[in-house]
């Protein structure tokens, strides 16, 4: 976490971290933003559709100095799920609601099937002694998904996007990269239904 927090500039979008701390290159965030912004409203239509997958996987330089990263991915989260509901709401235009539908159903099915896996069984453990999840942590997680897809037992997207995870070695922990690839799948179903 950044030492302390400079004051936001006169006009600058995001407070900025102490000039000896690390936070977001500016540039880098002005740029990807204006861009969104640009191909949001339509007002650069040559420029290559952004997609809520896009902007989830989004990440900037780190540099002192630079922008608060919280406030930052902060507003990333704000700008995926306006993605996302726009993407929604242009498939449901285009194809039906069914077929929205039809989507979510399959995604859902692929994330449950997952989630009903054995504690401790869940995803691949890692190869040799390499940093790993926490087994006990991600499958914590795993059980407050399984309540909120199939109990209706309320859950923030904003909490599955933050989760952290003790870190383990080898064996004792889960791989890091599979657990991201579904972590970011249940993030993507979560903004498109709610």
């Amino acid at each position: 976490m950044a030492e302390t927090i400079q004051g936001r500039a006169q006009g600058a979008p995001f407070a900025r971290v102490d000039r000896k701390a690390y936070g977001y290159n500016v540039r880098q965030v002005d740029q990807f933003l204006a861009s969104a912004r640009a191909i949001y409203t339509g007002a650069d239509s040559a420029e290559k559709p952004l997609t809520s997958h896009d902007v989830r996987e989004m990440t900037f330089d780190a540099v002192r100095g630079g922008y608060e990263p919280q406030a930052v991915d902060a507003a990333l989260d704000r700008l995926e799920d306006v993605f996302a509901q726009r993407e929604r709401d242009a498939l449901i235009a285009g194809k039906g609601e069914e077929a929205w539908m039809a989507q979510i159903g399959r995604l859902s099915s692929v994330l449950r099937a997952r989630l009903h896996r054995a504690e401790g069984e869940r995803f691949r453990r890692p190869k040799r002694n390499v940093r790993s999840y926490s087994v006990a942590d991600v499958d914590a997680l795993c059980a407050e998904l399984l309540d909120y897809f199939e109990h209706d037992k309320p859950l923030s997207v904003d909490l599955v996007r933050r989760a952290v995870f003790s870190p383990a070695q080898g064996k004792d922990g889960y791989e890091e990269q599979q657990v991201d690839a579904f972590l970011d799948r249940v993030v993507e179903l979560m903004a498109a239904i709610d």
